[in-house]
């Protein structure tokens, strides 16, 4: 096994691709019990006679290949699968794992991530390596995949997962519902929240080019979703001109019942916690609604390239204070250049390295990029450049090198040089 990235250089496995996953999964809140089937379809890259799945602390009790009994090990990060016959190149097969146990996030250099138990309930946070903490998969960036999951929970508890619902059926006093993603979505991407919630349509929404957008939150925090969520259709049609249309088969706004640290997206879909319910958790909100377009659709397939998620989703975030009668984009970006160019200047935009891969330095610079291109090519330019991005990378992977080529239609070499002295030096440049 060779590792996808060296970013995460334990997780996922480049000798074959996934294509899809189809997980029956049985989760029971007061005892933090997960049961599930992950049933996986994948090619082979390479000729191979064994295989590895992420999978973290779970036990796996059966693995069966195209049918056929395979043998495994399981390691504290790893299910090594050896078939009964060896993979060729080019060899489409399917993988069934059987597995249970009491899911919880793993460590990491970037802290705890993965299956969370609330008060009441459970929350993924999958970003960057979380996902194999309820789920065996190849967990890379680059191997994005269909996804359809059965989530069965005890009545009184409500499920909201990666996907369009389209099923729900009731027996013996539990609850199944099923969701379906034909969107390709990377692991990290891929989440399940559950709790004693409500879902119904946010008002204004689903009406010119705005999509439905679905509130799942407790009943008493209801009114206060309702509030802190007015804007988003606004906020759509917002990003909808700047960008292209919603990108997503669905938009689903989570509210827990507990406080969480920060907002968490996931692919067509997003978790607040209920302190994030305040006028200052507006550009939050725009944040992680911006990440369906940046990060979601169009997606990276190595962790070095984050900026291509964070910056964007930053400067939209400034698109809408500005668009909201907040500070105006500009006044956005001379307050955190100002901000940035007080904090060291280590720190190279477009490799920051895996422990600042998440730092708030690469959201702002990515950001203040943004805005000086903008200021070289004029805002007819530089937003048909964004436009295009998002048009020509719909569902697809992107590095910063892509970027570059982009810029450079736009605008020749002088913008192509200028993008340069933002993400590949670590000083500073002057504020254009």
């Amino acid at each position: 096994m060779s590792a996808a990235d060296p970013y995460a250089p334990q997780s996922g496995d480049t000798s074959y691709d996934v294509e899809s996953y189809d997980l029956s999964l049985s989760y029971r809140v007061r005892t933090n019990r997960l049961e599930g089937v992950a049933r996986i379809t994948a090619v082979a890259r390479e000729s191979a006679t064994s295989f590895a799945l992420d999978l973290v602390g779970l036990r796996t009790s059966r693995v069966r290949v195209d049918g056929e009994v395979a043998r495994f090990a399981a390691g504290p990060r790893i299910l090594r699968v050896t078939p009964a016959r060896a993979l060729v190149a080019g060899d489409r097969f399917e993988v069934e794992v059987t597995y249970a146990g009491a899911p919880s996030p793993r460590r990491s250099r970037w802290g705890t991530v993965g299956w969370e138990e609330l008060t009441d309930g459970a929350l993924v946070a999958g970003q960057p390596i979380g996902a194999p903490t309820w789920f065996p998969c190849n967990d890379r960036p680059d191997n994005r995949a269909r996804m359809r999951m059965e989530i069965t929970v005890d009545d009184g508890y409500t499920v909201a997962a990666t996907g369009v619902a389209s099923g729900v059926t009731r027996r013996g006093g539990r609850t199944a519902t099923t969701f379906t993603s034909e969107v390709p979505t990377a692991t990290y991407l891929a989440a399940v929240h559950v709790g004693r919630y409500r879902t119904r349509a946010l008002a204004g929404s689903g009406v010119d080019v705005v999509p439905p957008v679905h509130v799942t939150a407790p009943p008493a925090l209801t009114p206060g979703a309702d509030r802190a969520f007015a804007a988003v259709p606004d906020m759509l049609r917002l990003f909808d001109r700047a960008f292209g249309a919603y990108p997503q088969e669905a938009c689903t706004l989570v509210v827990t019942a507990d406080e969480l640290e920060i907002p968490l997206e996931a692919q067509g879909l997003a978790v607040f916690g209920m302190n994030h319910l305040v006028p200052a958790a507006q550009r939050l909100v725009a944040h992680e609604l911006a990440h369906q377009w940046f990060g979601n659709s169009v997606g990276i397939g190595r962790w070095s390239d984050i900026w291509l998620n964070e910056g964007f989703a930053c400067y939209a975030e400034w698109l809408w204070s500005e668009a909201s009668g907040g500070m105006t984009v500009d006044a956005c970006a001379a307050s955190h250049y100002g901000r940035v160019a007080a904090q060291p200047q280590d720190l190279r935009v477009v490799d920051p390295g895996p422990d600042d891969m998440f730092d708030d330095r690469v959201y702002k610079r990515g950001a203040l990029t943004l805005h000086a291109l903008r200021g070289h090519l004029g805002d007819v330019a530089f937003f048909a450049l964004l436009r295009s991005w998002v048009a020509e990378h719909r569902h697809g992977l992107v590095t910063t090198d892509d970027f570059r080529s982009a810029v450079g239609r736009a605008g020749g070499e002088d913008a192509m040089a200028l993008l340069s002295t933002w993400i590949d030096h670590v000083e500073l440049p002057p504020r254009v």
